[in-house]
């Protein structure tokens, strides 16, 4: 019989947990099974659900994502806010709009951040975006909403009292989970969505920090024909 170990991570439509087993222990308890017991089949694991289908519509129209409230960057004991945040991009024409099992992906602008505070007194802060990122909607209950973080795609400086940055998916594309709301307009929402990061600096930088934490909320509002809305169905 053979053990398998499947890690996973956290993604926006399941849940996904790192499983780890002693090889020691697993090899021991193989032996006793074979010397005390009858052998018995394993049962099945269960099939991971199919992705069910999405359309985001109107197809081939533009869309502007504005923040709403503030958006936070958080890195050890340090956090940042920013109060400004904008990003566009356009729905898929047909009949890329609609995907039978999974999600519809789309490009989106680098999300641009400014008004940037920190919780360190003395200390500001700058947050610069780059590179191709990206958005894939999941129709779902709730629907959700994957943005995709090219490699080194935010970095935020620190600069007065404590100088640090904080570069974010260091290693490679990271994505950030959110739910989304259809409505007038509609609502991107992250929540305490977690992305790798590194942190260099000196005195007052959290240099062992591994991850980030980020919350924000955007309204989605259809910039080809305002009086419509950006909305994910299946």
């Amino acid at each position: 019989m053979r053990h398998h170990l499947r890690p996973g991570t956290p993604r926006r439509a399941s849940a996904r947990t790192l499983l780890a087993a002693g090889t020691g222990i697993a090899a021991t308890g193989a032996l006793c099974l074979a010397v005390t017991a009858p052998a018995t089949a394993a049962a099945p694991a269960a099939p991971e659900a199919a992705a069910g289908s999405t359309t985001v519509t109107p197809a081939g129209h533009a869309f502007a994502a504005k923040l709403s409230g503030k958006a936070t960057f958080k890195a050890g004991s340090v956090t940042v806010t920013c109060t400004v945040s904008n990003a566009t991009g356009k729905v898929p024409d047909a009949p890329a709009n609609h995907n039978d099992a999974g999600p519809v992906a789309s490009t989106i602008t680098a999300p641009t951040y400014s008004s940037c505070t920190t919780s360190m007194a003395g200390v500001s802060a700058t947050v610069t975006t780059s590179g191709s990122w990206g958005v894939a909607m999941q129709n779902g209950a709730p629907s959700t909403a994957a943005m995709n973080i090219p490699q080194g795609g935010v970095v935020v400086k620190t600069s007065g009292l404590a100088s640090c940055t904080v570069t974010a998916a260091p290693a490679g594309p990271a994505t950030v989970n959110g739910t989304w709301a259809n409505g007038a307009p509609s609502t991107l929402t992250f929540s305490g969505a977690t992305v790798p990061v590194t942190v260099t600096g000196g005195f007052g930088c959290p240099t062992s920090a591994t991850t980030s934490t980020f919350g924000a909320t955007y309204t989605v509002s259809d910039t080809t024909d305002p009086a419509s809305q950006i909305t994910v169905t299946g």
